[in-house]
């Protein structure tokens, strides 16, 4: 049988550090290209792998034409119609989180998958870490969980720090919430169940809290960063309930292994015709969680209008 093609857009640092090793080290696939929208980075990773470079808008249809799969190293609100086109031409997807920041854009995605039959995974990193993934799915396993609470303060955008990731356009816009959001409902949702209600402060810089109640009866709370002190950054989640606690075991293990499971995931649901818990239909209702959320901050800080008299 011939192997699966998965094609990669993107050239950022995400691509060339976790996505495109973990597409090229994966002995069950083939590297179909590389596409960006520069031809020079996509040209120099393409070398980089042993893959084809593509670049431009004329070079997306005919490099969706010789691949099976397409992995995304994209902004969001690029990524998502991108992927559109990638499903109409019966391409099975591999998406970053978030699938996009907006409902809609996330649900065109979810309907144009559901349409073409295509497979798909959205690759929230401790749903595929070999420790976390496996932690998750114990506890879930053991219900009874009376609380959760989950943090996730990164330092990105720290006095004094620098990283490729804070030249990030669409972080800086949308902050924690969207970027780190997603890792924590990623975990929280299958061991809590579905989020019904949504509570949402956020104060300066970029520091949001959530409250969540969720179709368990249970709630839980999550506080989200990307500004966060050097001294105080760190991630973590902790259960409550009649089984003790438990949290969450520390580190994430190597992201490239991490990306080749998500990979692995893919494969087997296009084998099985099984959907994957973790689809773009799960990365659609993050989409609309995160939206809900955003606008309730956003309505608590908004000016109120003076008083009469």
């Amino acid at each position: 049988m011939s192997k699966t093609r998965i094609a990669l857009l993107g050239t950022g640092p995400w691509a060339e550090h976790t996505h495109a090793p973990a597409i090229a080290a994966h002995s069950g696939i083939e590297f179909s290209g590389i596409w960006g929208r520069r031809p020079e980075p996509a040209a120099a990773l393409a070398a980089a792998h042993g893959t084809t470079a593509y670049a431009g808008e004329a070079d997306l249809d005919a490099l969706f034409a010789v691949s099976d799969a397409v992995a995304f190293a994209l902004p969001p609100d690029i990524q998502a119609p991108l992927a559109v086109r990638a499903a109409a031409a019966g391409c099975h997807l591999i998406m970053d989180k978030p699938v996009a920041t907006t409902v809609a854009d996330a649900r065109a995605v979810a309907d144009a998958a559901a349409a073409a039959g295509v497979a798909s995974v959205v690759f929230c990193t401790l749903r595929f870490a070999a420790d976390t993934a496996v932690w998750i799915d114990e506890q879930a396993a053991k219900g009874g969980w009376f609380t959760a609470h989950a943090y996730w303060l990164g330092g990105l955008f720290a006095p004094g720090r620098t990283s490729p990731f804070a030249d990030s356009p669409w972080r800086r816009e949308k902050g924690g919430l969207w970027d780190v959001g997603p890792h924590a409902l990623s975990a929280l949702i299958p061991l809590l169940g579905d989020v019904t209600e949504v509570t949402a402060v956020r104060s300066e810089p970029d520091l949001t809290h959530l409250v969540l109640r969720h179709v368990s009866g249970a709630a839980s709370t999550a506080a989200l960063s990307l500004s966060a002190p050097h001294a105080s950054a760190g991630t973590g989640l902790e259960l409550r309930g009649e089984h003790g606690t438990a949290q969450l075991p520390e580190g994430w293990g190597d992201p490239v292994a991490s990306f080749g499971t998500a990979i692995d995931a893919l494969l087997e649901s296009v084998r099985t015709g099984e959907p994957h818990p973790c689809d773009v239909r799960f990365g659609l209702r993050l989409t609309e969680i995160l939206a809900e959320a955003e606008a309730e901050a956003e309505a608590r800080t908004a000016p109120r209008p003076k008083s009469a008299g």
